[in-house]
């Protein structure tokens, strides 16, 4: 992608040549993993327990983490999509209010260069 795109091609792409990272893909399930057991833990440690004594309490916790995450991440996508298309179809409706600024030079907006000594 070229950043020589205005407003409205950006948002006429879309998703067209992105891919997601390794990390935004697996998120819900890597941080309730990570959450799931450390909290188990955590309870454990609190209760003088073995770090993992009432395993059922871990696997419970990181089910339960990782659909709470997936059902974030699904309502977060579905929300910035609503929000693309309410600002795709606003320009759509008025084009005239998002004409191309016109390109400068550099040169055209930096200020005279005068050393003080």
């Amino acid at each position: 992608m070229s950043s020589q795109l205005s407003a409205r091609e950006l948002l006429e792409l879309g998703d067209e040549g992105r891919t997601k990272s390794v990390l935004t893909r697996f998120w819900p399930e890597v941080l309730g993993t990570f959450f799931g057991v450390g909290v188990g833990t955590f309870i454990n440690f609190q209760t003088r327990r073995p770090p993992f004594s009432g395993i059922q309490k871990h696997i419970f916790l990181t089910a339960g983490l990782v659909a709470a995450f997936t059902y974030l991440q699904k309502h977060r996508d579905s929300y910035f999509a609503e929000k693309d298309a309410i600002l795709r179809h606003y320009l759509e409706l008025h084009p005239e209010e998002f004409q191309e600024p016109p390109r400068k030079k550099i040169a055209d907006i930096f200020e005279p260069w005068v050393p003080v000594r």
